[in-house]
């Protein structure tokens, strides 16, 4: 499965590095994409702090960071496996 993000995408399109990134297969990528979506998520919170965005995108976001990092400390488990 080919999972690329093409290098045009802007970084505040955090659904879309959130997607790349739990659907990476490939194990050396994985760091890289987690990196890319991991700081859009956050950048995206530091913005909506500020805003009044809908409460839709407010709990997206805090269930997509969550679920973001158990993925990662999953993935780092198999790694030593």
């Amino acid at each position: 499965m080919n999972t690329a993000v093409p290098a045009c995408l802007d970084r505040t399109d955090w659904r879309a590095l959130y997607r790349a990134a739990i659907l990476e297969t490939n194990k050396s990528i994985f760091p890289q994409r987690f990196s890319e979506a991991e700081a859009a998520l956050v950048a995206r919170g530091r913005e909506i702090f500020y805003e009044h965005a809908s409460l839709e995108e407010k709990e997206a976001l805090e269930n997509a960071l969550y679920a973001l990092r158990a993925f990662r400390t999953s993935w780092r488990h198999t790694e030593g496996a």
